[in-house]
């Protein structure tokens, strides 16, 4: 494969803090890389550097004569003053551009429902990173490097982006570089991943999932050569301290030693654990939308928003939300927070409901802009109790990856990734049982984002989540529901992929949203899933309520299981191999029940076509 550009020992420092050291590393034909790391760890930095777009401290860029680099900033860059037409294809004749199908085809997939003669300036920020997506992909780049692409795109943008990145080039020609959190996206157009951390790059074969096994597999192996030298460092410890204070004259080569162990431990990279607040009894009543019409906040008459929809949220639901740009997910929220009223219809709030919002623009830090970080959760609380234990402001904010340096920075000076985090954990310590996100990945690094949804998946109270990261949403939800535009919302049994499928539909057949007829509840998502395999109401409900046994008997029998399992190991050590025998015949008569459950539970499930 020809090489395209490359970057040999480059090396970034800001104040006393160096990026980069040393990199090299290069893009050739047929690369599709994605790279992945920290806040703050360099990868924006690093793509500026191989994009030329700015120079290293030392070392050197170099690229083929020949190569053309397209690149899109993290930022906004257009000119605002411009219509978009004028933005994306410059002074050319309508006629020029329109003759060429590719151009077209990223018209369509990007901006075919954003007004051509609209200034800049009042478009949304998704719109906005649309046509800056647009203006890239119709010019002929030999390598294209992207800065966070999926920012504010929805899953419609992000599943094009994804087949048009696939599709640009043949297999061996062409490259990008990819900077985004976006997992499911990383996975789908990737064949390499850079890590970039500790101020160095690590290269992967695969895309994201690939990625993470390789690391875990590389974690592991780190950790046996430290669990040795741990040893190593005991002995020569206990050695030191040996004998008594004036009998303790060590030769000087052992003492210099145990001091070069005990030196060259790794600074730990930040460890960002997200704490489980403990949280409000939530009771059998929630939040409840029934028959709620909207109309449009800018008060157009004979528009509405939503248009009599029904949601109810049960204790302990995870649901998440989809849907176009402006179709109301946002506002959604604001309905079930009691932000706003509806034109008609009912919001029922449970008596011992407490909610917490997590917004895309984080304002809520403004008011607290000129306070330091540790300030700001001391603000809240002094101590919290995380699991039995008692936990300072300081060392919470630590778990959150806040470095002891970090935690007396103004709340002002953190970067974007930083203030979602910092609000997130503001939001916890004040232990909401309804806890609400909108767009939470937003600016969060793919480990941040793996920390949330570890904290996500034990959340005991209701979640609902507005993302257009389908990675995340398949991870912590339980359930989907869309927003297609036309006023309704409509339950996704067949989750995202369903979603798209519908928009597909919909557009095919030129109609806004999914169609005038779509359910306007989770009951009326069943319903439609009913009809879609055939099956009477009666034997849905019978299958539902088949799921719903199931899953509490697999749960014992994984609790069964895990006890055999202990009570085998402690025969093994033991050697009692007659009790280890009948042990082991339980456990295969349990895994036979087990299978046998799987069976049926999917039976069920087929039944209601999920």
């Amino acid at each position: 494969m020809a090489h395209l550009l490359g970057g040999e020992n480059l090396t970034v420092s800001f104040a006393t803090r160096t990026v980069l050291d040393g990199v090299t590393l290069g893009l050739e034909d047929g690369d599709r890389i994605g790279m992945v790391g920290r806040n703050g760890d360099g990868k924006s930095t690093l793509m500026r550097l191989l994009a030329l777009r700015s120079t290293p401290d030392s070392g050197r860029v170099t690229k083929r004569g020949d190569v053309n680099v397209g690149y899109l900033d993290q930022g906004d860059v257009l000119d605002g003053d411009l219509t978009v037409g004028a933005a994306i294809v410059g002074d050319r004749a309508d006629h020029e551009w329109a003759a060429n199908a590719k151009i077209r085809e990223v018209m369509g997939g990007l901006v075919g429902d954003v007004d051509w003669h609209a200034n800049v300036h009042t478009l949304s920020g998704g719109q906005k990173r649309r046509v800056a997506l647009a203006k890239l992909l119709i010019e002929d780049h030999d390598v294209i490097m992207l800065d966070e692409p999926t920012n504010h795109l929805d899953v419609e943008g992000v599943a094009w982006l994804a087949r048009h990145l696939k599709t640009r080039w043949r297999a061996n020609q062409g490259a990008f570089l990819v900077v985004t959190h976006d997992r499911w996206f990383l996975d789908e157009v990737c064949n390499y991943t850079w890590e970039v951390h500790d101020a160095m790059v690590d290269m992967f074969d695969g895309g994201y999932a690939a990625y993470v096994l390789a690391r875990a597999e590389r974690d592991r192996m780190a950790a046996v050569v430290e669990g040795k030298r741990q040893q190593l460092v005991k002995k020569e410890l206990a050695w030191l301290r040996r004998g008594a204070p004036a009998r303790t004259a060590k030769p000087k080569f052992r003492i210099e030693a145990a001091n070069d162990l005990i030196a060259d431990v790794p600074d730990p990279r930040d460890s960002v654990a997200l704490s489980k607040m403990a949280t409000a009894r939530l009771g059998k009543d929630v939040l409840d939308l029934e028959n709620v019409t909207l109309d449009f906040l800018d008060g157009d008459e004979g528009q509405k928003l939503f248009d009599n929809i029904t949601l109810r949220l049960a204790p302990g639901e995870r649901l998440g939300l989809v849907g176009v740009n402006g179709a109301g997910k946002s506002t959604l929220l604001k309905l079930l927070n009691g932000e706003i009223q509806p034109t008609s219809g009912k919001v029922k709030r449970g008596k011992t409901v407490v909610t917490a919002v997590l917004t895309q623009d984080v304002k809520e830090l403004d008011e607290v802009s000129d306070l330091r970080v540790i300030e700001v959760i001391e603000r809240e609380k002094r101590s919290f109790s995380v699991g039995g234990k008692e936990f300072t402001a300081g060392q919470l904010v630590e778990q959150l990856g806040f470095t002891k340096e970090k935690q007396w920075t103004p709340v002002a000076d953190l970067s974007g990734g930083e203030r979602r985090r910092l609000q997130l954990l503001r939001l916890l310590v004040g232990e909401p049982n309804v806890l609400m996100l909108d767009e939470p990945t937003n600016d969060l690094d793919t480990d941040t984002l793996a920390a949330v949804e570890d904290v996500l998946d034990g959340w005991p109270g209701t979640l609902v989540v507005v993302s257009h990261d389908r990675y995340l949403l398949e991870r912590v939800t339980d359930n989907q529901m869309a927003l297609l535009g036309d006023g309704k919302l409509r339950g996704l049994p067949g989750g995202v992929d369903q979603y798209l499928e519908l928009r597909e539909a919909a557009l095919a057949s030129g109609a806004v949203g999914g169609g005038s007829g779509a359910p306007t509840s989770a009951s009326g998502s069943s319903a439609s899933a009913a009809a879609a395999s055939g099956a009477s109401e009666a034997e849905k409900r019978e299958a539902r309520k088949d799921l719903n046994r199931i899953d509490r008997q697999l749960g014992k029998i994984s609790q069964q299981e895990e006890k055999l399992h202990t009570q085998m190991a402690a025969k093994s050590e033991s050697g009692d191999f007659d009790a280890l025998g009948e042990l082991n015949a339980k456990l295969q008569e349990l895994l036979e029940e087990k299978e046998g459950l799987e069976l049926e539970w999917l039976e069920a499930a087929e039944i209601l076509g999920e």
